[in-house]
């Protein structure tokens, strides 16, 4: 497609926002989780349970557990997310999921997604969740056993290894993971470095959800910006 010079700002309308090309908003407005819905199996049935997600110190804190997702209200394509986070006290697990759909398509928690991961040692790798990606050198990064598909149902080969080592910081300071999300083609940086790139995506919109997996991650900044079509 050819390129076009946009001379004028260019709206598209969410659930209930309006986000203009070259707009950046907040996902996360520093006081409480306005614009989130946690989904957690364990509270089913109007079960007491802690909370999975707080808000503490103007942080985004993912506990860890009870484990579950919490999910934006609203669906979004074509955009940069820009997230700074860390494990404050020992290396976990986490996730940022992009084009989520229906919910506990896996194992009865994790949503139809693509996850980008945030694992300690593995931040930018990919794992398919009811959907499915492509990347170049599709057999050494998506390692399979012998008759195992590519794809995103149980027992495929799910995860996406990344393209560097090295790009997180220790544990306890601050990382900066950027997901660029155009149309069907996926990004991701991890501290400046491009860390994973996919593309032929079997989804090209929906939310966006922060994990609880076990871990405990404070979030200081979820900033999406709008990219023109």
């Amino acid at each position: 497609m050819a390129s076009m010079r946009i001379t004028a700002p260019v709206c598209v309308a969410l659930t209930v926002s309006l986000v203009c090309a070259g707009e950046t908003i907040s996902l996360f407005n520093g006081r409480d989780l306005t614009g989130w819905t946690a989904d957690v199996p364990a509270a089913d049935g109007g079960k007491e349970v802690p909370p999975s997600f707080i808000v503490r110190d103007g942080l985004l804190v993912s506990l860890g557990e009870p484990r579950g997702h919490l999910i934006t209200n609203e669906s979004y394509s074509y955009y940069r997310l820009e997230v700074e986070y860390r494990f404050p006290g020992e290396p976990g697990n986490c996730g940022i999921l992009v084009h989520v759909s229906k919910p506990r398509v896996l194992y009865g928690m994790f949503p139809q997604s693509i996850e980008v991961q945030m694992q300690s040692g593995d931040a930018g790798d990919f794992w398919c969740i009811g959907e499915d990606i492509e990347v170049p050198d599709m057999e050494k990064r998506r390692p399979r056993e012998p008759g195992q598909q590519w794809g995103g149902k149980e027992g495929d080969a799910r995860r996406i290894l990344n393209l560097t080592d090295g790009s997180e910081k220790p544990v306890g300071e601050w990382n900066t993971m950027v997901i660029e999300c155009r149309d069907r083609e996926i990004k991701v940086w991890v501290n400046g470095d491009l860390v994973n790139h996919g593309f032929n995506a079997t989804a090209s919109s929906g939310r966006i959800a922060i994990q609880a997996e076990g871990a405990e991650v404070e979030f200081r900044k979820l900033l999406l910006t709008r990219l023109g079509d």
